[in-house]
């Protein structure tokens, strides 16, 4: 079975499974262990997520000789999941199907507050900067950033990937009055990767360094070069895409929400 998962992750910390039992994946693992009257039951995920980040569509997939109706999944697991996580769909797959290996990409978007002052209602939901940004700026710095690149400059130093080279596919810039929208789409991330990004987007945006200054910051190769790491509460993971043979769902409602 494949779900795709949507969770506030203010409270847990992060995805994967801790001693702590504060993860949003042991949530899940117990909710279905709840559910199913199975013990047992593991998940695997398309891409991890740290402490904070929230998750818009995450996807999980796990073996289960259960015969239920997808429906069943998504009302059943739910009713033992909190307030901040649910199940948004569920989809029979093939055993061949695995949720990281399969995808062909993954999509996260940043949402930046700018403004004199803090976020109030939307605290723990957005970023939040007090400067002004300039979207050309940001733009263009952005351009450098494109392709296929060791990305060790935007590395955090407990990342786990076997490589640091990835290609970014596509980077989108946007703004709907005090909020801006910052959209990623990559064949993987490294960890830290787009909060260390945005780090040096908001110094260039706001002014302190040029906008060539990314190009600089990436050749470098060294996490030294790079902006400091920018706090997780505005990041969301998009979820991965996948071949469209399989027919599974590219969104959730809660991508509405987003500005």
């Amino acid at each position: 079975m494949a779900l795709g998962v949507s969770y506030h992750g203010e409270a847990y910390d992060g995805w994967q499974s801790q001693p702590s039992g504060r993860t949003v994946q042991d949530r899940l693992e117990l909710a279905l262990t709840q559910f199913t009257a199975l013990d047992g039951i593991s998940t695997l995920c398309a891409g991890r997520t740290d402490a904070g980040v929230h998750g818009l569509m995450q996807v999980v997939h796990f073996d289960c000789a259960l015969d239920r109706p997808e429906t069943a999944w998504v009302r059943g697991t739910n009713r033992f999941l909190p307030p901040d996580i649910a199940v948004q769909w569920a989809r029979q797959v093939p055993h061949s199907f695995h949720a990281r290996a399969s995808a062909r990409s993954r999509r996260y978007a940043y949402v930046l507050l700018e403004s004199p002052v803090r976020p109030s209602v939307d605290a723990g939901r957005v970023g939040w900067v007090f400067r002004p940004l300039q979207l050309e700026a940001m733009q263009q710095a952005a351009q450098a950033l494109l392709g296929e690149h060791d990305f060790t400059s935007f590395r955090a130093s407990a990342c786990q990937a076997h490589s640091p080279v990835k290609q970014m596919l596509r980077v989108d810039i946007s703004r709907r009055g005090a909020y801006w929208r910052f959209e990623f789409e990559a064949s993987a991330f490294l960890h830290h990767m787009i909060r260390n990004i945005m780090g040096c987007l908001i110094m260039i945006g706001s002014g302190r360094r040029p906008p060539g200054w990314m190009a600089e910051v990436l050749a470098a190769k060294s996490r030294e070069a790079a902006a400091p790491t920018f706090s997780p509460d505005g990041l969301y993971f998009l979820g991965p895409v996948y071949d469209e043979s399989l027919n599974l769902p590219t969104r959730t409602p809660a991508f509405d929400w987003l500005p």
